[in-house]
């Protein structure tokens, strides 16, 4: 699975030590209400599309590339429905990385799902009631994003 060449270069450095990073996550909804999905090839896990900000990258248009890259499809952006941090993220290699996490609504506007790159197994649409085993993490973000509310979710700690 590839990373993008400015965090192998920085991971040259740094090794496997934690990592503060940018990303994104996209639920992407079509007209039938289904949500598309990739099952990661890292962990076999079903999740959301989304991935890494490039320096100077706008989060939207990371949203636009990563669902391109990963499914196949052309999306819109259409709202920032969260906004959060990861629990730390241990790879299969050894990385570790926490991340800023945007959500972001969108719409497809063309192409087929379908594996468009060696970062997943599989790539589908699903019922909000038929997911596959994704994360309660995943699982929120849909459901924010599902609710219709005009504002983006921020979570607080309480300090």
């Amino acid at each position: 699975m590839g990373i993008p060449a400015f965090l192998a270069e920085l991971r040259e450095v740094v090794g496997h030590r934690p990592l503060w990073l940018s990303g994104v996550s996209a639920v992407v909804v079509d007209e039938h209400g289904r949500v598309l999905l990739g099952q990661r090839v890292d962990n076999g896990r079903w999740a959301l599309i989304g991935g890494i900000i490039d320096p100077g990258e706008q989060p939207a248009d990371t949203v636009v590339r990563e669902c391109l890259e990963e499914t196949g499809v052309t999306v819109l952006p259409e709202q920032l429905v969260s906004v959060s941090v990861s629990p730390m993220i241990e790879y299969p290699n050894g990385d570790r990385s926490q991340y800023l996490d945007l959500v972001f609504r969108c719409r497809p506007l063309s192409g087929e799902a379908r594996v468009n790159d060696d970062e997943s197994l599989q790539v589908g649409w699903f019922h909000p009631d038929a997911l596959p085993d994704i994360g309660d993490r995943h699982r929120d973000h849909i459901a924010r994003a599902l609710a219709g509310k005009d504002e983006a979710h921020f979570e607080l700690t309480g300090r």
